[in-house]
């Protein structure tokens, strides 16, 4: 916590000593992104909070963890179980950040019952677009930005420090994998296991129409042998090849990171010569993105697809739509968008009256994530993000929701509709009066 207060100290004083020069731009500097959305380079931010990146105190007996905003969320659970415990919500990919988890949406096989990442989180230090820190709690004078402060994408301000909730941890996790003919039967289950109080974990994958995967999870003490998936074995295969597995803790919370789910396969990783080649060391999904990033950069990948006359367009989503429509949802995208694997997630907001103002899903049921990323591929050119623009309209009529990490199309009108342009201007005024840190509709659709 000395480190904590040195740090906002010193970036008090800079951020005077800006305002008196004239005006410095904030910004997060990350070797690594989460975000599947290019925008143009923009010159370094003067200031610089990537250093704002430790786990400051883990309170077991609270079932609290301290952290500051740019601590990942390997580095975080690390701490946690350590010392006997694990966040609430912990997001696939090892390079996540907690602050970016909230100001994003973070989701995974404990959202269930604890909701999104940002439903985890009792205490938020922010950085606001007008150089002051304030702490956000869900009753204080700041609980509007406490509200508001998800799915705003760094307009709103920067988290500095948060308090999350953390979970009880035993040494190993069985899951058990039910295999599903058809959608019904595969909702109508991951609707029970939802309900079972001896259940930590469920998720679930769609590997075709009569081919779905549920699994659910729960923690052990004993194990008769823990499945290593960190290398040559690959877990997503695991799911129709076992009835049961054994993980350790550890593992089981980063058993999607080894092969980024299963989009290794796009980088031939899962090839058994690479994967050696590799090694365990980068087999891991900031591996994977520094190529991605690599490949957008210099675009090799466009080029080879204009050779063979290939028109591509990269799909990558996560969708939320309540659970009554799930059905006819996976109808929709086998039909019109024929990516797969899906990942299939549930969610259950637990405080139905602790709405996150910008991503208003259903509180108090169930709603079901899908994620499909991958590229789609015609030989006759489409519009800029014609099936990215079928899956939005999709979402809207079944009164789902979608996250904006990745690229969206929405028109202005149909972006404030969903995430309600009122109160998001009256944050704006109060936290971020001259814009200094942009505006959600330009950042995350125009790509401003």
């Amino acid at each position: 916590m000395t480190g904590y207060a040195e740090k906002t100290s010193r970036l008090t004083a800079t951020l005077a000593a800006a305002r008196a020069a004239g005006g410095a731009p904030v910004g997060l500097a990350k070797r690594t992104s989460n975000l599947f959305r290019d925008r143009a380079r923009r010159r370094a931010p003067r200031i610089d909070l990537a250093h704002f990146d430790r786990v400051l105190h883990v309170d077991v007996e609270a079932h609290l963890v301290e952290a500051e905003g740019m601590t990942t969320f390997v580095d975080l659970a690390d701490a946690t179980l350590e010392a006997g415990s694990m966040p609430a919500v912990v997001p696939q990919l090892k390079s996540i950040t907690l602050g970016g988890a909230v100001a994003g949406v973070g989701i995974e096989a404990t959202s269930f019952r604890h909701g999104l990442v940002h439903d985890t989180i009792v205490a938020m230090d922010v950085l606001t677009g007008d150089g002051r820190i304030v702490t956000c709690t869900g009753d204080n004078e700041h609980r509007d930005l406490f509200h508001g402060f998800p799915n705003s994408y760094g307009t709103l301000g920067y988290a500095l420090k948060l308090t999350a909730r953390t979970l009880p941890v035993m040494r190993y996790v069985r899951v058990d994998h039910s295999r599903h003919a058809d959608a019904a039967g595969f909702f109508a289950e991951l609707a029970r296991r939802c309900a079972d109080a001896d259940v930590d974990f469920v998720d679930g994958v769609v590997f075709d129409r009569g081919d779905l995967v549920l699994s659910h999870a729960r923690f052990v003490a004993d194990a008769p042998v823990a499945s290593d998936y960190t290398f040559e074995r690959i877990y997503y295969r695991s799911l129709r090849e076992k009835p049961f597995d054994f993980l350790t803790a550890r593992d089981y919370l980063w058993r999607w990171d080894t092969d980024w789910f299963w989009c290794s396969k796009n980088l031939g990783a899962q090839n058994p010569l690479l994967r050696r080649l590799l090694g365990r060391k980068r087999l891991n999904s900031i591996t994977y993105q520094k190529i991605m990033r690599w490949n957008a950069r210099w675009g090799v990948t466009g080029a080879v697809n204009r050779l063979r006359g290939v028109h591509t367009e990269a799909v990558i989503q996560d969708v939320d739509i309540p659970l009554a429509r799930a059905a006819e949802f996976l109808d929709f995208l086998h039909a019109e968008v024929g990516l797969l694997p899906i990942w299939i997630c549930p969610i259950r907001a637990p405080d139905p009256q602790a709405e996150a103002t910008l991503y208003p899903l259903p509180r108090g049921t169930l709603s079901v994530n899908f994620g499909f990323w991958d590229t789609v591929s015609s030989r006759e050119p489409r519009a800029p993000g014609f099936v990215n623009r079928r899956i939005e309209r999709k979402v809207r009529e079944l009164g789902g929701i979608k996250s904006l990490y990745s690229d969206s199309y929405f028109t202005e009108d149909e972006f404030w509709s969903i995430y309600n342009r009122p109160a998001y201007l009256a944050l704006k005024q109060r936290y971020d009066p001259s814009g200094a840190l942009g505006d959600l509709y330009a950042k995350c659709v125009l790509r401003a």
